[in-house]
């Protein structure tokens, strides 16, 4: 079915972030540690591959609704430059972070203990992911691959004990040919049904004649597991065009929303939707336009190095109490620095997705770049958003100085406080792994939850060149606090110019 939409002026004032914390945040918890992978355990070096042991990047995290503290981190485990990792690691808390013990990991690549018999005969594995269903049980998704050859996976496995042990791996899809990929895929589990997890991911391939097409791919399963229904796409916007950081949120009323990038090509990125109210039996004919996606990139200020991050990956949250129908976007958008440098873009629908809030900036003003924006939603409605930026950079700095913060909203996305630094001190990301000519990288994304306190997922440098990252877990108290100065929705805007490096991959 089509969906129009309409311009509605809900945001009439909206609060930025300004004010420096009074003091440094306190000292976060290391999640990671040396890697347990053997040096070796992968053959898949090319000729211009590099390895970065002991280097974790793109953690995600989930909180277990069935009991309180109870947490699951994830990430990619030793780095390659040319994509994906020698592997994905879990951990997980039940103190709400304090403390972090290892798990039986998914053999989700050869290094983690993958071959042909269980399911994991993969060279490399990138994009982790993990939820908790009402029930506790978690669900932990795999982008596998080879670098020596084409074949590619998405793989799925599940905890019934709070992902302290993996089961069995389920294949999703997997091909062969080289002219076809999955890429940058996750998992949701339906908060309103226990047995329902939807998994989702873009599949780049060619049509028969000869048009390349990147829709969104979709598997579900309504058994807890037991079997997933067998993949197929729920939306073609035609040859030529792409979508990417596919991601299912559920309504209250059970309604899915796959938010994702949506690009026609051009410089015409798009951040936008389609939904399903029969539980991902049908989705729409014609996607729901959020706005405009107005990403340049990010680069190192002082040089013009370019930082791999999110920049093309939308972030999505509802509202979870029931009788709402609240929906938020974060995204990377250049917008509000006349297409100078990304910032971050906040958008909100109260309809279910249908009706879209002109964007306003919520993160730092000026021209100090912000990225990898998370957004979250706890159970009373309260709003939580992070992103890094690099606000103690200066010129005099031998570092490119980075630091996360989170800012929040306890009126459906009305105002925002003043943030607050999660960071205890800046990190240096031009100590960071380089991934090929698409820069420094720490992760395409974090993981954020928001509860009795927020709880953020994060790499950050280390300083020690052979263990070049570490994922950490910051918490912020929760409660309401300052709200910062207002400011007006800036129109929509193209930006002046682009920085954006190679195709619409996140591997």
């Amino acid at each position: 079915m089509k969906r129009v939409v309409l311009p509605v002026l809900v945001i009439l004032t909206m609060l930025v972030s300004l004010a420096m914390p009074a003091a440094a945040a306190a000292p976060n918890v290391r999640t990671s540690g040396p890697s347990p992978f053997a040096p070796g355990c992968s053959a898949a070096a090319g000729a211009t591959s590099v390895n970065y042991l002991n280097a974790e990047v793109e953690p995600f995290l989930a909180a277990d609704p069935a009991r309180p503290g109870h947490l699951v981190a994830v990430w990619q485990q030793d780095r390659w430059n040319d994509g994906g990792a020698n592997g994905l690691l879990a951990r997980r808390s039940v103190d709400g972070g304090h403390t972090w013990q290892d798990t039986v990991n998914p053999p989700f690549s050869h290094c983690a203990g993958g071959n042909a018999r269980n399911g994991g005969d993969y060279e490399r594995a990138s994009d982790p992911w993990v939820t908790f269903a009402p029930n506790g049980d978690a669900y932990y998704i795999s982008l596998s691959f080879n670098a020596t050859n084409a074949t590619n996976a998405i793989l799925v496995s599940k905890s019934r004990d709070g992902g302290h042990q993996w089961g069995p791996i389920r294949t999703l899809i997997r091909d062969t040919d080289p002219a076809n990929f999955n890429d940058k895929e996750s998992i949701t589990a339906d908060p309103t049904d226990s047995q329902r997890v939807y998994a989702v991911w873009d599949r780049s391939f060619r049509d028969a004649n000869g048009g390349r097409h990147q829709p969104p791919f979709f598997a579900r399963t309504t058994n807890g597991a037991a079997s997933f229904e067998p993949a197929r796409p729920i939306f073609d916007a035609g040859a030529g065009t792409s979508t990417i950081g596919n991601i299912v949120n559920v309504l209250p009323d059970g309604t899915l929303i796959d938010s994702f990038d949506l690009n026609f090509g051009r410089g015409q990125r798009n951040v936008a939707l389609v939904r399903s109210t029969d539980h991902g039996v049908t989705w729409d004919a014609q996607p729901t336009f959020v706005d405009q996606h107005g990403t340049i990139g990010v680069i190192d200020p002082r040089d013009g190095t370019p930082v791999r991050t999110g920049d093309i990956l939308p972030s999505f949250a509802v509202d979870p109490r029931p009788g709402h129908r609240n929906v938020y976007a974060v995204w990377q958008d250049a917008r509000f620095s006349s297409g100078q440098s990304d910032q971050i873009a906040f958008s909100r629908s109260r309809d279910g997705g249908l009706t879209w809030s002109p964007a306003v900036r919520i993160s730092a003003p000026g021209t100090v770049q912000a990225f990898n924006p998370a957004i979250s939603v706890d159970r009373d409605g309260q709003l939580a958003v992070s992103y890094y930026d690099f606000t103690f950079d200066t010129v005099a700095s031998p570092e490119l100085e980075t630091d996360l913060w989170v800012t929040r909203s306890t009126d459906g996305g009305r105002t925002f406080t003043r943030r607050e630094r999660v960071t205890p001190s800046s990190f240096d990301m031009r100590a960071a792994p380089v991934v090929g000519a698409r820069g420094l990288f720490i992760g395409d994304y974090t993981g954020l939850v928001d509860g009795r306190t927020v709880d953020a997922e994060y790499v950050a440098t280390t300083g020690d060149p052979a263990n070049l990252t570490d994922t950490f877990d910051g918490r912020t108290a929760a409660g309401p606090r300052e709200a910062a100065p207002p400011q007006q929705p800036q129109a929509t805007v193209r930006p002046v110019r682009s920085r954006l490096l190679g195709p619409d991959t996140a591997y």
